[in-house]
């Protein structure tokens, strides 16, 4: 936890910035019945049934210190799904980088190997040497911002049906782009020094000997 509000603390340098990446499952649905169209005075009208249509993911990459967010949508997170997010990470989005300090969770896919299982081993050697990873601790994905953000996608441009994949990338890259135009960040706050006293009980009992 200290480890990543280390990382949080750090002064903004553009040779090395700090990105939080996630992962969000998306159900996609779809209409049985044609909804009713808005009116002056009536929102939209629809039918609580619904007929399935599989699911998606949206990775979530964030710049806290930039005012900069993306999200891809894919459909499923693999290792292969996140090894080829990287590179787009590490090549498009931060060519000048020298490194990416990217902070994300425990999940099995975001680890290095997943290069090796997607690209040939100079690519992946390439790629694992513009990362400086930080994981979140077990049961801290919290400290992740890019969960800020997966939460103003969600309840922001997310809070009707998707019926597809192509509605779902619609929606979610026209809210990463107002916010990216507007310059919206997220202040975060919470410092080493406050998780000492607020999370106290996590940390073993010292005595002086």
């Amino acid at each position: 936890m200290e480890d990543v509000l280390d990382v949080y603390e750090r002064q903004y340098d553009p040779q090395y910035p700090v990105v939080c990446m996630d992962e969000q499952p998306v159900q996609l649905i779809d209409h049985t019945r044609q909804p009713l169209a808005m009116k002056p005075g009536r929102k939209q009208r629809y039918d609580h049934e619904y007929r399935r249509n599989g699911t998606a993911v949206n990775f979530m990459f964030c710049e806290p210190l930039g005012s900069w967010r993306k999200v891809s949508v894919r459909q499923s997170k693999k290792m292969v799904d996140w090894a080829e997010e990287i590179r787009e990470l590490v090549d498009v989005d931060y060519p000048e980088a020298k490194k990416v300090v990217l902070v994300c969770d425990n999940l099995n896919t975001h680890k290095i190997a997943s290069l090796y299982e997607r690209f040939s081993p100079d690519e992946a050697r390439r790629l694992g040497n513009r990362l400086e990873i930080h994981y979140t601790p077990k049961h801290g994905s919290w400290l992740n911002v890019a969960e800020i953000e997966l939460s103003l996608l969600t309840r922001m441009a997310l809070n009707h049906r998707m019926v597809n994949v192509e509605n779902l990338h619609r929606q979610s890259q026209a809210w990463a782009n107002r916010r990216n135009n507007e310059q919206q960040k997220v202040d975060w706050q919470f410092r080493t020094a406050n998780a000492r006293i607020k999370l106290k009980r996590l940390y073993p009992e010292y005595k002086s000997l």
